[in-house]
């Protein structure tokens, strides 16, 4: 994922800040102590950053795509966990289901209705444990 520096949303600079100036005191809980995020100076879109690094998890995101992205890595976290797939089987799977190269399978990446489609499928998949273990 590429470092941002100018906000998708609005136009705006993007800085790379500690997560305590925007959760807080809840950084702490969170597991956030000391960790950095991207964030618009004028819109609020962020994005975090991979522990203990300046590399993004993914695009910025606004809060409505936030909070489906949290969304969806709930919905697709069960799907693969209840079905005994190891991380790497999910998201190969998610790559085969979503039509991506794997190196674009991760939700960080999604918009709203990529999102949905992930959401969907994970939700009305009838495939078995032996389908799924075979990738």
């Amino acid at each position: 994922m590429e470092i941002p520096h100018i906000c998708r949303y609005c136009g705006g600079i993007v800085r790379l800040v500690p997560a305590e100036s925007v959760y807080g005191d809840s950084a702490v809980r969170l597991g956030l102590k000391g960790e950095k995020l991207y964030q618009c100076q004028n819109c609020n879109a962020r994005v975090g950053c991979h522990r203990g690094t300046i590399r993004p998890f993914g695009d910025l995101a606004n809060e409505v795509l936030r909070l489906k992205r949290i969304e969806t890595h709930q919905v697709f976290d069960a799907y693969w966990t209840e079905r005994g797939m190891s991380r790497t089987q999910a998201y190969r799977w998610l790559a085969k289901k979503m039509h991506l190269p794997e190196r674009k399978a991760h939700i960080g990446g999604f918009e709203m209705h990529q999102c949905q489609k992930l959401i969907d499928l994970c939700r009305g998949n009838n495939e078995t444990k032996e389908d799924v273990t075979i990738i």
